[in-house]
């Protein structure tokens, strides 16, 4: 097991950008892709709440994802380093996170999911970035850094622990802290936006 902190104050480790650059990248089109993913098959939810991934105890997930009479999850486990494609009649499959393209990346998680008979089709053109590549070309990206993975959510660990902290005194209408949008910005540091 992992243990990331050796002291109460090392909670917020160093994220610089230049040093986890090729990661980042590379994780931000992974994370289009389980996206994309629950965006396709989860019911619609007003501010688009249904594609959010949410940070967990070891990673991010997608939370339950209806399939037919079935239900699954995709989550991203940055303790053991593997992307878990859980269902709810027993079936698992295993992604490691290890360097390789996002068009490697994207076509395991296809064929995981076909492997446990979940077809989904995706637009496979990523957003919100320059220069798009659709992922099933992308050889471009190929980063994964262990350690700056494991920092990036720890981020997000403290980050939910202080927005779910800081929503609880209200008692107005909100959204909440795991429907906050955690964005990440092209060669800028983390930024935390407020959900509409």
């Amino acid at each position: 097991m992992t243990n990331l902190h050796h002291s109460p104050t090392d909670i917020w480790l160093p994220l610089p950008v230049a040093a986890w650059q090729d990661t980042y990248e590379t994780l931000h089109l992974w994370t289009q892709i389980v996206g994309k993913i629950r965006l396709a098959l989860a019911p619609k939810i007003n501010h688009w709440w249904h594609s959010t991934l949410y940070v967990t105890p070891h990673g991010l997930t997608t939370s339950t994802i209806p399939y037919g009479t079935r239900n699954f999850q995709i989550t991203f486990n940055f303790l053991l380093h593997q992307l878990l494609i859980e269902t709810s009649d027993g079936m698992t499959q295993i992604i490691e996170l290890t360097p390789r393209s996002v068009s490697n990346f994207y076509q395991a998680v296809i064929n995981a999911l076909k492997e446990i008979s979940i077809d989904v089709r995706i637009w496979t053109m990523p957003q919100e970035i320059a220069a798009p590549i659709p992922f099933e070309q992308d050889e471009k990206h190929t980063a994964y850094d262990k350690e700056y993975a494991q920092r990036f959510w720890q981020i997000l660990v403290q980050a939910e622990r202080i927005l779910s902290r800081f929503r609880s005194g209200y008692a107005g209408n909100e959204a909440s802290a795991n429907k906050s949008i955690l964005m990440i910005l092209p060669y800028q540091n983390i930024q935390i936006l407020d959900a509409p």
